[in-house]
């Protein structure tokens, strides 16, 4: 079964007024690969495996459902840093936007991301005022890529 994933990503300008009226979720993850990329996450007290193939704005995504052990006994396999964030679901129009503020080493960044069920829709979508640039087509902002950041800085 092959699923893709439309999603276009935001920085953050300004943070939505209120945020504590929406849906919140803690989440940790690592990355055991990132060609292609093998993700682990717990969501609060939920844990997945993520496939994601290669792409920017569109992309094939698996996610297949793990156990707490192992999730415990993967995470000190993980590359890079380790990525703490929480994350809110906001609505806007037709769509949910996932705004991630990210904790610890990356606790200056927040990224607005939207997933959409077409291309075009996609490309077609005008943003909230409140978001910044769109760094949709930088692989810097992917959260693989900014597990890496810290190996970067050495």
């Amino acid at each position: 079964m092959e699923a893709l994933e439309i999603e276009r990503k935001f920085l953050v300008k300004k943070l939505p007024e209120d945020l504590k009226q929406y849906e919140c979720r803690q989440l940790e993850q690592g990355y055991l690969c990132i060609e292609p990329v093998v993700r682990i996450r717990r969501s609060d007290d939920t844990y997945t495996l993520t496939y994601k193939g290669k792409g920017l704005l569109v992309r094939e995504e698996y996610n297949l459902p793990l156990t707490k052990e192992a999730y415990e006994h993967l995470k000190p396999k993980a590359d890079g840093i380790l990525i703490t964030k929480k994350r809110y679901k906001i609505p806007y129009q037709s769509y949910m936007i996932e705004l991630d503020i990210f904790e610890g080493e990356l606790a200056s960044l927040q990224l607005a991301e939207v997933e959409f069920p077409t291309k075009e829709e996609a490309e077609a979508f005008e943003a909230p005022e409140w978001f910044g640039e769109d760094v949709t087509f930088s692989g810097q902002y992917q959260n693989s890529s900014l597990s890496r950041r810290h190996i970067a800085k050495e």
